[in-house]
């Protein structure tokens, strides 16, 4: 195989035994540097593990990696566990932090870490974890980090090496092999450069402003709407397709797709060809007689298709199936398909310059755009890719406009916010020393602070608790600690409820019930189901634990504060627990089928978690049961991985 530059710096490193960080656009083959780490590793007898931030990905990345290495790939995300001690092991971010920090920790035998999508550091909710896992990397591992492009690779790999003594190479390639060409449709009209768009802005004289995040913007009526069938024709028409079009909402992407019914991208024989694949999928993963399955295939044979997290886990994997044989021409999905999943295509097209960033609306960042834009352009095949950029000035204006695509990405930034989990832990291993740990944070060595800073501060606030909660006594962690310590992000309100002998009470139905209450977050404007008796008396001594454990939380100014429980699918864990069939579920509730699947899969993942604490045998039953009644048919994860073609 034929390197390109930045390829063959990266592995010149590697094979002199340095740990990697490369900063890449995406698209640019860096998964390449990474098989040649699997490759030498594999060579040399040692073993390896390859992280992912999602769990899509990892599964992803396993069947792409069987198909290479076959019984040497195992996968390990929490609700799989496949050949779990292969000498290529996958498995999400979250489980190596996990792994890293316990004392029956099994990594001896992998000599390298392969952090794919590293800029999740960045991430508000989850990049305490990947910080985590690189302030706590055992000394005899070596890292290649993988990462779309970072301005401050210098800092974060300057970081790494003051925290671990050891040198780590830096590289750095900031051309795409398939150059983006970026288009922008505005008033329904297209412009190839940005400067012109200026000029499609009606004139002052002739439109009237209202006033928005302190802009101004033209009103709605004296604007040209973007039509899709617009776009699609010009498409079509110039040889752009296939296209990626990017929506931020599951509804609008179904719609989109529906819109377009009155088009056929394929001709005779590519619709003979996308049928029969479409059958022969929906075989292999039971799938024929799933309703959402039929809603797809009138879209599936005109050559247009839909993705997103709402969906079957099942029927998005056999869209992605449909999308690399080629047949697709137009998908409309959520962001999520741009993450490290290598489906690129010609062209890709934004619906909207804004999205909404967990808590609030905004602009799309310039680093998440690019993301998204990188899946233009098939390397080997096209000679640029093309970037569609739907400008809506009722929402963006022209100075918002140029700052997403003109800026340079965003630096990454810490977020480092040690789980109770992580500080009880660590209490048990290091003591009061444990506040050792903070000068080892990007957050420290980013801000260069010499007195204490807030992520020091809420460590200090959450000792102070876990003391005041008898999570640790005496310089030790109490029973109630080593129960918490096994616990990720749900260490509170799971060992309260384990102390006061709630979770010795509940039936197995209660518990998987109860698991899924942890994890599920509602939407907005989600009403909750009418419960049964003892999942009310549940929901009343859970709120109520609740309350009291926040308001300790705020007492001691620790942020975010632990999350509630919300019983909103309730109704589906009890009916699915007693044997009721998937669709049935739906009259239950107002979450996709996808959201179901997932809930009920995390709520799996906590049960197994408490099988790993210091619990009584019979608790450790009941959830082995509760286990095996959630734990099939669709909600089986293992063996949706488990399924060839």
């Amino acid at each position: 195989m034929k390197y390109d530059k930045f390829q063959t710096q990266a592995i010149e490193h590697i094979n002199a035994g340095h740990s990697v960080i490369v900063s890449a656009p995406t698209g640019s083959g860096k998964t390449a540097i990474a098989e040649h780490v699997i490759n030498e590793s594999l060579a040399n007898g040692t073993r390896v593990i390859y992280t992912a931030p999602i769990k899509a990905l990892s599964n992803q990345k396993f069947r792409d990696f069987q198909t290479l290495y076959e019984d040497k790939i195992g996968i390990l995300t929490g609700d799989v566990s496949i050949n779990p001690h292969a000498p290529i092991l996958i498995m999400t971010t979250e489980i190596f932090r996990n792994k890293i920090l316990s004392e029956e920790s099994d990594l001896d035998e992998y000599e390298w870490i392969i952090f794919d999508e590293i800029h999740y550091i960045d991430d508000y909710e989850r990049g305490t974890v990947w910080e985590e896992s690189l302030i706590f990397l055992p000394k005899h591992m070596k890292m290649l980090a993988l990462s779309a492009t970072i301005p401050n690779i210098n800092e974060f790999a300057d970081w790494i090496q003051a925290v671990h003594g050891k040198p780590v190479k830096v590289v750095v390639e900031t051309t795409r092999p398939v150059p983006l060409h970026i288009i922008y449709q505005c008033e329904n009209k297209f412009f190839d450069n940005i400067n012109k768009i200026k000029g499609a802005i009606p004139p002052i004289s002739s439109r009237k402003l209202y006033y928005s995040r302190g802009k101004s913007f033209i009103r709605k009526e004296h604007l040209r709407a973007n039509r899709l069938d617009t776009l699609i024709n010009h498409l079509q028409n110039t040889g752009k397709l296939p296209c990626i079009y990017f929506v931020f909402g599951r509804r609008r992407a179904e719609y989109l797709a529906e819109e377009l019914l009155n088009y056929d991208f394929l001709d005779t024989h590519e619709k003979a060809e996308i049928t029969a694949l479409y059958s022969r999928l929906c075989d292999v993963f039971d799938l024929k007689n799933e309703e959402s399955a039929n809603i797809l295939l009138p879209l599936v044979e005109r050559g247009i298709a839909y993705h997103h997290a709402g969906m079957l886990p099942t029927l998005k994997e056999v869209i992605e199936r449909l999308f690399t044989s080629k047949l697709i021409k137009v998908i409309f999905t959520t962001e999520t398909f741009a993450l490290g999943i290598n489906m690129p295509a010609k062209t890709v097209a934004f619906d909207d310059l804004r999205k909404y960033y967990g808590s609030f609306h905004a602009n799309l960042k310039t680093r998440d755009f690019y993301q998204m834009a990188g899946r233009a352009g098939r390397r080997g095949i096209d000679e640029e890719g093309f970037v569609f950029a739907r400008v809506n000035l009722n929402s963006i204006n022209y100075d918002e406009l140029r700052k997403i695509i003109q800026s340079s990405p965003e630096e990454v930034r810490s977020r480092f916010n040690a789980s109770y989990a992580t500080i009880l832990n660590l209490y048990a291993r290091y003591g009061e020393k444990l506040y050792d740990i903070y000068p080892r944070s990007f957050y420290y060595f980013q801000t260069k602070k010499k007195t204490p800073g807030r992520a020091l501060n809420n460590m200090q606030a959450k000792v102070q608790l876990l003391k005041n909660l008898q999570y640790i006594s005496n310089g030790q962690l109490t029973a109630k600690g080593e129960f918490a310590g096994k616990l990720y992000g749900y260490e509170i309100s799971l060992t309260e409820l384990y102390e006061q002998g709630i979770l010795e009470e509940l039936s197995e139905i209660s518990l998987g019930v109860l698991a899924v209450a942890v994890v599920f977050e509602p939407r907005k404007n989600t009403t909750l189901p009418k419960l049964n008796k003892e999942t009310r008396k549940l929901n009343y001594r859970t709120d109520n634990m609740m309350k009291i454990a926040n308001g300790i939380e705020k007492k001691y100014g620790i942020l975010p504060i632990s999350k509630g429980l919300h019983y909103h699918l309730a109704p589906c864990v009890e009916a699915w627990m007693r044997g009721v069939e998937f669709n049935s579920l739906l009259s239950l509730t107002d979450a996709d089928e996808g959201e179901i699947i997932r809930y009920l899969r995390m709520g799996i993942q906590v049960l197994r978690e408490i099988l790993d604490t210091p619990a009584s045998n019979n608790l450790k039953n009941k959830i082995r049961s509760a286990i095996k009644l959630m734990n099939r048919d669709i909600i089986d994860a293992e063996n949706q991985l488990r399924k060839i073609e």
